[in-house]
């Protein structure tokens, strides 16, 4: 498969692989996310591969998140079926990320909001900057999401705040509440990100991949059940057009443009 919206690169069985759309922030579109999904699966696949990296281009974005103007056309375009199922693709793909058998390290170069911080949260581990900052922006557009990730990093009172109120997370408070696990000035984050995922390829593939799935499943009982609990919740909050949950966004780019009755599927 070639990709057009993301870059991969293998380095002493590491698989890089890297959002590349800088002009906007590399928000997440159904390119994207199907690219991403199918490097991953080839990584897991791979036998020279130890460690999976996911970043982004540029050092002002991990992710914005989702592409709004991708939504937009959904909106327009397909009915309300075919956007709840691409949406539930979309999530069922984060799950298989977090259960990924080898791990993924987030090299968090930039803002990772919205769809970007729900990226972010399915990783194992996560190297910061000072470019780095986190929103998790759900609510913001009458969505759910990162129920069953954000509680397993920070815990239960750290994530409901940060879920409940969408508010940012700069990158030193990152790495106090543990969302980071090394937080680096920003020249030595790719450094810091391949040291630590060099050294995880070079040790006992199965012992490692073992040592993830025993964590997942006494992290907690049932982590799929978890997920299927939002996305069923998710399936009956169907949250804001892409119209009410962005006019800011339309209206600085000058597309806004009215929309009636209209419901978007947001990320």
């Amino acid at each position: 498969m070639a990709y057009e919206s993301i870059l991969v690169e293998n380095e002493e069985g590491v698989a890089v692989i890297t959002m590349n759309r800088p002009e906007v922030l590399n928000a997440m579109n159904h390119v994207v996310n199907n690219e991403l999904h199918d490097a991953v699966v080839k990584a897991n696949a791979d036998e020279d591969i130890g460690c999976i990296v996911i970043t982004g281009t540029g050092n002002k974005a991990f992710s914005a998140g989702g592409d709004i103007h991708e939504q937009r056309e959904d909106a327009r375009n397909r009915t309300e079926e075919e956007r709840d199922a691409r949406q539930g693709e979309h999530s069922r793909w984060m799950y298989e990320l977090s259960a990924s058998p080898k791990p993924v390290i987030g090299m968090m170069n930039g803002l990772a909001y919205g769809g970007g911080a729900v990226l972010a949260s399915c990783l194992d581990i996560r190297v910061g900057c000072e470019n780095t900052k986190f929103r998790f922006l759900a609510v913001a557009y009458g969505r759910i999401n990162c129920t069953w990730t954000l509680t397993n990093q920070v815990g239960w009172p750290k994530a409901k705040e940060l879920l409940f109120t969408a508010r940012v997370v700069e990158a030193e408070e990152a790495f106090q509440i543990g969302l980071l696990n090394h937080l680096v000035p920003a020249d030595q984050l790719r450094a810091k990100t391949m040291e630590m995922a060099t050294l995880i390829a070079k040790n006992n593939q199965a012992s490692v991949m073992g040592i993830k799935q025993i964590l997942l499943k006494d992290m907690t009982a049932d982590l799929e059940g978890m997920w299927q609990n939002e996305k069923d919740f998710t399936n009956v909050v169907k949250g804001y057009g892409v119209e009410d949950a962005f006019p800011e966004f339309i209206a600085r780019k000058g597309r806004a443009q009215p929309m009636e009755n209209l419901r978007g599927s947001t990320k």
